[in-house]
């Protein structure tokens, strides 16, 4: 389009930032959270002169913002494709993960994830972090609730940390499109970790999946004469 769109002037605000209405964060499955492009950048965008002029905002309107966002009280979020595309965008997100202690349902989809490990979720059961960066199990935040647990798309090479699992009612995971997936005696080795685990990838538990896993696959002997 070779104009601009009355709309156009609201495009880098997240809702907080629209005057005049009462929605809060729980209120909102699909959140658009992702900050907006800093004045600088505006200006070498030549888009400054498009939007609204940014006021200052004062320590009550950081408070009020604080309570509207309300991410202490959200049970099901959706945060996903947020294109966290710069340092304080990532910072912001993490902020919000931080704030989501009673969250039961998490998706964060497409985010480029690569280590949540400093985040807790103490009462999320069902988390779904599809095609993200992450490449290990320790990079995942502390989730010890979680049932349902979806990893497919990112870069996760080994099942090492897979057994941190063991002690959480996890019942389905997802590991498909990583790297692991084409390990040796793969769903062996993950229900061993895992022995509450009922479904793998789609698949329920079935009975060669159950078989001990092969001892030479752990360890490599040398027998000196």
């Amino acid at each position: 389009l070779f104009f601009q769109l009355p709309s156009d002037s609201f495009k880098y605000l997240g809702w907080c930032d629209i005057e005049e209405h009462g929605v809060r964060g729980n209120q909102l499955l699909c959140p658009r959270v992702r900050e907006g492009p800093s004045e600088e950048e505006l200006f070498f965008r030549k888009e400054g002169r498009t939007l609204k002029k940014r006021k200052q905002v004062t320590d009550t309107e950081k408070w009020e913002k604080r309570l509207q966002e309300n991410w202490e009280s959200c049970a099901e979020l959706n945060l996903s494709f947020q294109d966290l595309g710069d340092l304080y965008q990532v910072e912001n997100f993490q902020r919000i993960l931080r704030r989501l202690i009673r969250v039961e349902k998490l998706w964060l989809v497409d985010n480029s994830l690569t280590d949540l490990s400093a985040i807790r979720l103490p009462r999320c059961r069902e988390l779904n972090v599809n095609k993200n960066h992450f490449t290990s199990f320790k990079q995942l935040p502390k989730i010890p609730q979680i049932q349902h647990l979806s990893l497919a798309e990112n870069n996760i090479t080994t099942l090492s940390g897979i057994s941190d699992f063991r002690h959480t009612p996890l019942e389905s995971l997802i590991l498909k499109r990583n790297p692991c997936e084409f390990q040796e005696r793969y769903r062996q080795l993950v229900f061993s970790n895992l022995p509450n685990l009922k479904i793998l990838d789609g698949v329920p538990k079935l009975p060669e999946d159950c078989s001990p896993p092969d001892i030479k696959f752990f360890y490599k002997m040398c027998t000196i004469l």
